[in-house]
C-alpha cells in the first residue's frame, strides 16, 4: 500500500504552518528597530480591512511557536493560504497579508554585543 499523492493531515482551514524561509532586510537592523517595525505594522494593519479579531489572532500566532500558532489560526477560523502565514484569509474571504518581518527575524539582524 503506497501513500503516493497523499497529503499531510490538516484541518480544512488550509496548510500546516511552517517557519518562513530565511530572509534579509535591505539593511542590517537591531532587535529594537525590528520590534518598532512590527509594532507599526500591527498598529496600522486593521485599517487596511479585515476584522480586528483576526488581526489580533494573527499577531498572537506570529508571536508564538508553530504548534501554538497552528492552534490559534485553527480556532480563529483563519484560512492559511501560504504555509509561512504571509497570506491568510478569514471565513468571509477577507485577505490578510503579513510581511516576513512580523513572522521571523532577518538573517542580518544585529545582535547586541
Amino acid at each position: 500500500m503506497g501513500c503516493a499523492g497523499s497529503t499531510p493531515k490538516t484541518d480544512d482551514n488550509g496548510k500546516k504552518l511552517k517557519k518562513p524561509k530565511p530572509w534579509k532586510h535591505t539593511q542590517a537592523i537591531t532587535p529594537a528597530q525590528l520590534r518598532q517595525m512590527r509594532d507599526e505594522f500591527w498598529d496600522t494593519a486593521p485599517h487596511y480591512g479585515g476584522q480586528k479579531e483576526i488581526w489580533d489572532a494573527l499577531r498572537a500566532a506570529a508571536d508564538s511557536d508553530l504548534a501554538l500558532a497552528q492552534t490559534i489560526v485553527d480556532s480563529a477560523g483563519i484560512i492559511v493560504s501560504s504555509s509561512d502565514m504571509t497570506l491568510c484569509y478569514d471565513e468571509r474571504g477577507a485577505k490578510y497579508e503579513l510581511p516576513k518581518y512580523v513572522l521571523s527575524e532577518p538573517t542580518n539582524l544585529i545582535r547586541d554585543g
